[in-house]
């Protein structure tokens, strides 16, 4: 089973498609799409099959990959990749407590911390916002 609500690699989802796997949560997804675009344009909206993971929505801003999105049934799953500073920026913006244990228990690559946040309500997707800003500053 994939990752993603989405696993046939022949068929890429649509808006409709969104709108029906994630339900209440389709207008998160397309607000966070919406506030990335308008403080970080330009933004390129790239979907991705892997036979893994299924489709996954990647956010890039020319070269740079801002935010992964994972659409799933009633949320979808957010990647962002921290570098350390931007993990210490991270910590000075007042995230909830159970973020920040996210962010810090996160693995470690060559390119930084690979933070996953499941999006189901306004304040993840607050979150999310934060911890791009604090990737972006760097």
């Amino acid at each position: 089973m994939a990752l993603s609500a989405f696993e046939d690699g022949t068929h890429q989802p649509g808006p409709s498609d969104i709108k029906v796997s994630l339900g209440k949560t389709a207008g998160l997804w397309d607000q966070l799409i919406s506030w990335i675009g308008e403080h970080y344009s330009p933004i390129t909206e790239l979907w991705h099959f892997g036979s893994k993971y299924g489709w996954a929505l990647r956010l890039k801003r020319r070269e740079r990959i801002v935010l992964y999105m994972t659409p799933q049934r009633g949320h979808f799953l957010v990647g962002v990749v921290l570098g350390e500073r931007a993990v210490q920026a991270a910590r000075k913006q007042g995230l909830a407590a159970n973020v920040l244990a996210i962010v810090d228990s996160a693995p470690r690559y060559a390119e930084g911390r690979g933070v996953r946040l499941t999006v189901g309500t306004k304040r993840d997707a607050r979150a999310v916002e934060n911890l791009v800003a604090a990737k972006m500053t760097f």
